[in-house]
Protein backbone atom coordinates (compact mmCIF):
# COMPACT_ATOMS: atom_id res chain seq x y z
CA UNK A 1 0.00 0.00 0.00
CA UNK A 2 1.43 3.17 -0.96
CA UNK A 3 0.54 6.87 -0.07
CA UNK A 4 0.88 6.45 3.77
CA UNK A 5 3.66 9.58 3.94
CA UNK A 6 2.84 13.30 4.16
CA UNK A 7 4.83 15.85 3.63
CA UNK A 8 7.63 17.60 1.66
CA UNK A 9 11.11 18.29 4.28
CA UNK A 10 8.73 17.45 7.52
CA UNK A 11 7.48 14.66 6.00
CA UNK A 12 5.96 11.21 8.33
CA UNK A 13 4.46 8.26 7.82
CA UNK A 14 2.33 6.69 10.06
CA UNK A 15 1.80 2.92 10.01
CA UNK A 16 -0.65 0.20 12.08
CA UNK A 17 -4.04 -1.12 12.07
CA UNK A 18 -7.13 -0.33 14.66
CA UNK A 19 -7.07 -3.86 16.02
CA UNK A 20 -3.45 -4.56 15.62
CA UNK A 21 -0.97 -4.52 18.45
CA UNK A 22 0.49 -0.89 18.28
CA UNK A 23 0.15 1.96 16.04
CA UNK A 24 2.79 4.67 15.45
CA UNK A 25 4.68 7.02 13.22
CA UNK A 26 8.34 7.61 11.76
CA UNK A 27 8.97 11.61 11.57
CA UNK A 28 11.89 12.67 9.34
CA UNK A 29 12.94 16.37 8.78
CA UNK A 30 12.60 17.56 12.32
CA UNK A 31 15.24 19.90 13.37
CA UNK A 32 17.58 18.90 16.18
CA UNK A 33 17.79 20.77 19.55
CA UNK A 34 13.92 20.76 19.93
CA UNK A 35 12.37 20.04 23.48
CA UNK A 36 10.25 16.33 23.10
CA UNK A 37 8.89 14.24 25.82
CA UNK A 38 6.03 11.77 26.03
CA UNK A 39 4.10 14.17 27.77
CA UNK A 40 4.27 16.52 25.46
CA UNK A 41 1.72 14.75 23.04
CA UNK A 42 -0.84 14.00 26.01
CA UNK A 43 -3.11 16.99 26.16
CA UNK A 44 -3.32 16.49 21.83
CA UNK A 45 -4.03 12.89 22.38
CA UNK A 46 -6.77 13.18 25.34
CA UNK A 47 -8.56 15.63 22.87
CA UNK A 48 -8.53 12.95 20.32
CA UNK A 49 -9.31 10.33 22.35
CA UNK A 50 -12.19 8.35 23.36
CA UNK A 51 -14.75 6.94 25.95
CA UNK A 52 -14.08 10.86 27.93
CA UNK A 53 -17.41 12.02 27.36
CA UNK A 54 -21.31 9.97 26.44
CA UNK A 55 -20.79 11.53 22.82
CA UNK A 56 -17.99 9.75 21.35
CA UNK A 57 -17.14 5.99 21.02
CA UNK A 58 -16.70 4.07 24.47
CA UNK A 59 -13.93 2.51 23.46
CA UNK A 60 -11.01 3.63 26.03
CA UNK A 61 -7.89 3.67 25.05
CA UNK A 62 -4.89 4.83 27.59
CA UNK A 63 -3.14 6.19 24.35
CA UNK A 64 0.23 6.11 26.06
CA UNK A 65 3.41 7.23 23.58
CA UNK A 66 6.73 5.25 23.43
CA UNK A 67 9.91 7.49 21.95
CA UNK A 68 11.30 4.79 20.01
CA UNK A 69 14.64 6.98 18.05
CA UNK A 70 14.84 10.34 17.05
CA UNK A 71 15.08 11.83 20.86
CA UNK A 72 18.17 11.93 23.06
CA UNK A 73 18.34 13.53 26.68
CA UNK A 74 14.84 15.13 25.89
CA UNK A 75 15.98 16.40 22.59
CA UNK A 76 15.30 15.81 18.93
CA UNK A 77 18.34 14.72 17.06
CA UNK A 78 17.77 15.69 14.15
CA UNK A 79 17.44 12.08 12.85
CA UNK A 80 13.91 10.17 12.24
CA UNK A 81 11.70 9.71 15.32
CA UNK A 82 9.68 7.06 15.59
CA UNK A 83 6.66 7.14 18.04
CA UNK A 84 4.35 4.33 19.08
CA UNK A 85 0.73 3.93 20.69
CA UNK A 86 0.17 0.27 21.79
CA UNK A 87 -3.90 -0.41 21.29
CA UNK A 88 -5.66 -2.16 24.60
CA UNK A 89 -8.91 -2.15 24.51
CA UNK A 90 -9.88 -4.27 20.83
CA UNK A 91 -13.22 -5.78 20.45
CA UNK A 92 -12.55 -7.86 17.48
CA UNK A 93 -15.29 -10.33 18.01
CA UNK A 94 -17.75 -7.42 17.71
CA UNK A 95 -16.71 -7.44 13.85
CA UNK A 96 -16.78 -11.17 13.32
CA UNK A 97 -21.07 -11.54 12.15
CA UNK A 98 -20.40 -8.78 9.63
CA UNK A 99 -16.83 -9.90 8.36
CA UNK A 100 -18.00 -11.23 4.99
CA UNK A 101 -20.41 -7.51 4.14
CA UNK A 102 -19.61 -4.40 2.81
CA UNK A 103 -20.60 -2.01 4.79
CA UNK A 104 -22.35 1.20 3.51
CA UNK A 105 -19.98 4.46 3.75
CA UNK A 106 -17.06 2.48 4.83
CA UNK A 107 -13.88 1.84 2.64
CA UNK A 108 -14.95 -2.18 2.74
CA UNK A 109 -16.11 -2.70 -0.88
CA UNK A 110 -12.71 -0.31 -2.58
CA UNK A 111 -10.11 -1.98 0.02
CA UNK A 112 -11.06 -6.11 -1.23
CA UNK A 113 -11.51 -4.00 -4.98
CA UNK A 114 -8.02 -3.03 -4.82
CA UNK A 115 -6.23 -4.98 -2.59
CA UNK A 116 -7.87 -8.83 -2.50
CA UNK A 117 -7.72 -8.45 0.82
CA UNK A 118 -8.95 -6.46 3.85
CA UNK A 119 -8.93 -5.70 7.42
CA UNK A 120 -12.81 -5.89 8.76
CA UNK A 121 -11.09 -5.65 12.04
CA UNK A 122 -12.89 -1.94 13.02
CA UNK A 123 -11.59 -0.91 9.25
CA UNK A 124 -8.17 -1.48 9.70
CA UNK A 125 -5.86 1.22 7.96
CA UNK A 126 -9.00 3.13 7.00
CA UNK A 127 -9.88 3.32 10.59
CA UNK A 128 -10.51 7.03 12.47
CA UNK A 129 -8.14 5.18 14.56
CA UNK A 130 -5.41 6.05 12.08
CA UNK A 131 -5.70 9.87 13.06
CA UNK A 132 -4.08 9.45 16.91
CA UNK A 133 -0.57 8.92 14.46
CA UNK A 134 -1.49 12.00 12.76
CA UNK A 135 -1.92 13.99 15.81
CA UNK A 136 1.22 12.80 17.16
CA UNK A 137 3.28 14.33 14.10
CA UNK A 138 1.03 17.58 14.79
CA UNK A 139 2.77 18.07 18.09
CA UNK A 140 6.16 17.76 16.47
CA UNK A 141 5.35 20.11 14.01
CA UNK A 142 3.93 22.92 16.55
CA UNK A 143 7.61 22.80 18.02
CA UNK A 144 9.01 23.67 14.88
CA UNK A 145 6.51 26.71 14.65
CA UNK A 146 6.89 27.49 17.63
CA UNK A 147 4.75 29.60 20.13
CA UNK A 148 4.08 32.96 17.98
CA UNK A 149 1.94 30.58 15.41
CA UNK A 150 -1.19 29.33 17.29
CA UNK A 151 -3.53 27.18 15.87
CA UNK A 152 -6.93 26.67 17.47
CA UNK A 153 -10.05 24.42 16.06
CA UNK A 154 -13.91 24.27 16.79
CA UNK A 155 -17.13 23.01 15.40
CA UNK A 156 -18.94 25.85 13.44
CA UNK A 157 -21.98 23.16 12.78
CA UNK A 158 -23.06 20.04 13.96
CA UNK A 159 -25.82 18.54 11.58
CA UNK A 160 -28.05 21.52 10.63
CA UNK A 161 -27.27 23.63 14.05
CA UNK A 162 -24.64 26.47 13.22
CA UNK A 163 -22.95 28.55 15.80
CA UNK A 164 -23.79 32.36 16.24
CA UNK A 165 -20.81 33.62 15.51
CA UNK A 166 -21.57 37.33 17.13
CA UNK A 167 -21.45 35.10 20.21
CA UNK A 168 -17.79 33.62 19.54
CA UNK A 169 -15.27 33.06 22.26
CA UNK A 170 -11.86 30.59 22.01
CA UNK A 171 -12.16 29.52 25.83
CA UNK A 172 -15.42 27.76 25.67
CA UNK A 173 -14.09 25.17 22.91
CA UNK A 174 -11.82 23.73 25.63
CA UNK A 175 -14.72 23.38 28.43
CA UNK A 176 -17.64 21.17 26.25
CA UNK A 177 -17.00 17.79 24.49
CA UNK A 178 -18.28 19.87 21.40
CA UNK A 179 -15.17 21.89 20.80
CA UNK A 180 -18.35 24.55 20.87
CA UNK A 181 -17.14 28.27 20.43
CA UNK A 182 -20.94 29.70 21.13
CA UNK A 183 -22.06 28.64 24.62
CA UNK A 184 -25.69 28.95 24.06
CA UNK A 185 -25.50 26.63 21.18
CA UNK A 186 -24.54 23.52 23.57
CA UNK A 187 -27.90 22.35 25.19
CA UNK A 188 -29.10 22.34 21.66
CA UNK A 189 -26.24 20.50 20.31
CA UNK A 190 -26.43 17.86 23.21
CA UNK A 191 -30.09 17.68 23.03
CA UNK A 192 -30.14 16.99 19.13
CA UNK A 193 -26.99 14.61 19.57
CA UNK A 194 -28.44 13.05 22.54
CA UNK A 195 -31.52 11.96 20.15
CA UNK A 196 -29.22 10.69 17.40
CA UNK A 197 -27.51 8.12 19.59
CA UNK A 198 -30.69 7.34 21.02
CA UNK A 199 -32.20 6.09 17.51
CA UNK A 200 -29.57 4.71 17.22
CA UNK A 201 -27.77 6.75 13.31
CA UNK A 202 -25.52 9.29 13.25
CA UNK A 203 -24.37 13.06 12.26
CA UNK A 204 -21.68 15.28 10.60
CA UNK A 205 -20.36 18.00 11.49
CA UNK A 206 -18.38 20.96 10.02
CA UNK A 207 -15.02 22.09 11.84
CA UNK A 208 -13.28 25.18 11.42
CA UNK A 209 -9.33 25.93 11.95
CA UNK A 210 -7.67 29.07 12.80
CA UNK A 211 -3.69 29.81 12.36
CA UNK A 212 -2.52 32.83 13.86
CA UNK A 213 0.95 34.33 13.98
CA UNK A 214 1.87 32.39 10.37
CA UNK A 215 4.47 34.52 8.68
CA UNK A 216 3.60 36.03 5.65
CA UNK A 217 5.17 34.81 1.91
CA UNK A 218 5.10 30.94 3.36
CA UNK A 219 3.73 28.93 0.66
CA UNK A 220 4.93 28.26 -3.04
CA UNK A 221 2.45 29.61 -6.02
CA UNK A 222 0.70 27.41 -8.95
CA UNK A 223 0.98 23.71 -7.90
CA UNK A 224 2.22 23.99 -4.56
CA UNK A 225 -0.08 27.03 -3.22
CA UNK A 226 -0.25 27.14 0.73
CA UNK A 227 -4.01 26.16 0.49
CA UNK A 228 -3.87 23.47 -2.29
CA UNK A 229 -1.80 21.91 0.52
CA UNK A 230 -4.04 22.54 3.43
CA UNK A 231 -6.88 21.09 1.25
CA UNK A 232 -4.84 18.13 0.80
CA UNK A 233 -4.16 17.60 4.23
CA UNK A 234 -7.64 18.12 5.39
CA UNK A 235 -9.30 15.96 2.98
CA UNK A 236 -6.72 13.36 3.50
CA UNK A 237 -8.63 13.13 6.89
CA UNK A 238 -11.41 10.39 7.55
CA UNK A 239 -14.62 10.47 6.69
CA UNK A 240 -13.69 14.19 5.87
CA UNK A 241 -15.71 14.81 2.21
CA UNK A 242 -15.37 19.15 1.62
CA UNK A 243 -12.59 21.68 2.26
CA UNK A 244 -12.93 25.44 1.47
CA UNK A 245 -10.72 28.24 2.82
CA UNK A 246 -11.54 31.71 3.79
CA UNK A 247 -14.67 32.38 2.54
CA UNK A 248 -15.17 29.31 0.50
CA UNK A 249 -17.93 28.14 -1.58
CA UNK A 250 -19.86 31.39 -0.32
CA UNK A 251 -17.13 33.36 -2.45
CA UNK A 252 -18.90 32.37 -5.26
CA UNK A 253 -22.57 34.49 -4.28
CA UNK A 254 -20.18 37.93 -3.63
CA UNK A 255 -19.20 40.75 -5.55
CA UNK A 256 -15.54 41.59 -6.15
CA UNK A 257 -15.75 44.38 -4.20
CA UNK A 258 -17.21 42.44 -1.34
CA UNK A 259 -14.64 39.56 -1.72
CA UNK A 260 -11.50 41.17 -2.25
CA UNK A 261 -9.59 42.10 1.50
CA UNK A 262 -9.08 45.97 0.84
CA UNK A 263 -5.50 47.28 2.21
CA UNK A 264 -4.67 50.27 4.19
CA UNK A 265 -1.42 50.88 4.92
CA UNK A 266 0.15 49.44 8.58
CA UNK A 267 2.20 51.94 11.11
CA UNK A 268 5.78 52.79 10.01
CA UNK A 269 8.35 49.77 9.31
CA UNK A 270 5.30 47.45 9.76
CA UNK A 271 3.23 45.56 6.44
CA UNK A 272 -0.08 46.59 4.83
CA UNK A 273 -3.22 45.82 7.04
CA UNK A 274 -5.94 43.97 5.51
CA UNK A 275 -9.68 45.29 6.20
CA UNK A 276 -11.35 41.86 5.40
CA UNK A 277 -10.12 38.40 5.42
CA UNK A 278 -12.47 36.61 2.67
CA UNK A 279 -8.78 35.16 1.27
CA UNK A 280 -8.72 32.90 4.31
CA UNK A 281 -5.19 34.07 4.97
CA UNK A 282 -3.96 33.20 1.46
CA UNK A 283 -3.23 34.71 -1.99
CA UNK A 284 -1.84 33.29 -4.95
CA UNK A 285 -0.99 30.27 -2.50
CA UNK A 286 1.30 31.92 -0.81
CA UNK A 287 0.52 33.86 3.11
CA UNK A 288 -0.56 37.22 3.73
CA UNK A 289 0.44 37.19 7.40
CA UNK A 290 -3.44 37.33 8.41
CA UNK A 291 -5.11 34.19 9.91
CA UNK A 292 -5.32 31.11 7.67
CA UNK A 293 -8.64 30.01 8.10
CA UNK A 294 -9.81 26.66 6.75
CA UNK A 295 -13.14 24.87 7.02
CA UNK A 296 -14.03 20.76 6.36
CA UNK A 297 -17.13 19.10 6.54
CA UNK A 298 -17.18 15.75 7.67
CA UNK A 299 -20.07 13.29 7.19
CA UNK A 300 -22.00 11.34 9.35
CA UNK A 301 -20.18 8.26 11.19
CA UNK A 302 -20.63 5.13 8.48
CA UNK A 303 -21.36 2.00 11.29
CA UNK A 304 -24.48 2.72 12.48
CA UNK A 305 -27.25 0.69 14.17
CA UNK A 306 -29.84 1.14 11.61
CA UNK A 307 -30.06 -1.61 8.92
CA UNK A 308 -28.84 -0.77 5.72
CA UNK A 309 -28.91 -2.70 2.13
CA UNK A 310 -25.89 -4.06 1.17
CA UNK A 311 -24.24 -7.31 -0.21
CA UNK A 312 -21.85 -9.84 1.01
CA UNK A 313 -18.16 -10.44 -0.79
CA UNK A 314 -20.22 -13.11 -2.83
CA UNK A 315 -22.55 -10.24 -4.44
CA UNK A 316 -25.60 -11.75 -2.29
CA UNK A 317 -28.24 -8.74 -1.00
CA UNK A 318 -27.93 -8.64 2.46
CA UNK A 319 -29.01 -5.84 5.25
CA UNK A 320 -25.93 -5.28 7.75
CA UNK A 321 -26.13 -3.41 11.07
CA UNK A 322 -22.66 -2.42 12.28
CA UNK A 323 -22.43 -3.35 16.10
CA UNK A 324 -19.12 -1.93 18.27
CA UNK A 325 -18.63 1.21 20.11
CA UNK A 326 -19.07 3.79 17.33
CA UNK A 327 -19.15 8.06 17.63
CA UNK A 328 -23.03 9.39 16.71
CA UNK A 329 -20.68 12.32 15.10
CA UNK A 330 -17.15 11.22 14.51
CA UNK A 331 -16.71 14.82 13.65
CA UNK A 332 -16.19 15.97 17.77
CA UNK A 333 -12.86 13.95 17.89
CA UNK A 334 -11.91 15.60 14.48
CA UNK A 335 -10.91 18.63 15.46
CA UNK A 336 -7.48 18.63 16.89
CA UNK A 337 -6.35 16.14 14.47
CA UNK A 338 -7.39 19.03 11.57
CA UNK A 339 -5.56 20.85 13.97
CA UNK A 340 -2.49 18.65 13.58
CA UNK A 341 -2.65 18.50 9.86
CA UNK A 342 -2.55 22.07 9.76
CA UNK A 343 0.48 22.55 11.77
CA UNK A 344 2.34 19.95 9.38
CA UNK A 345 1.46 21.54 6.66
CA UNK A 346 2.54 25.39 7.92
CA UNK A 347 6.13 23.57 9.29
CA UNK A 348 6.47 21.83 6.18
CA UNK A 349 6.33 25.49 4.26
CA UNK A 350 7.82 27.10 7.25
CA UNK A 351 11.46 24.53 6.54
CA UNK A 352 11.07 24.85 2.73
CA UNK A 353 10.68 28.60 3.15
CA UNK A 354 13.91 28.65 5.08
CA UNK A 355 16.14 27.24 2.24
CA UNK A 356 15.04 30.26 0.11
CA UNK A 357 16.45 32.94 2.80
CA UNK A 358 19.70 33.81 2.77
Amino acid sequence: MASNSFGTLFRFTTWGESHGPAIGVVIDGCPPLLPLAPEDFRQALDRRGTGRSAFTSQRKEPDEVQILSGVFEGQTTGTPISLLIPNTDMRSKDYSAIKDLFRPGHADYTYAVKYGIRDYRGGGRASARETAARVLAGVVAQKILGPAVVIRGAIVQLGPHRVDRTRWDWSTCADNPFSCPDPESLPVWESYLADIRKAGTSIGAVVEIVASGVPAGLGDPVYEKLDAALANALMSINAVKGVEIGEGFAAAALTGEENGDAMRAGAPGEPPVFLSNHAGGILGGIATGHDIVARCAVKPTSSILKPQATVDTSGHETEVITPGRHDPCVGLRAVPVAEAMVACVLADALLRDRTLRP
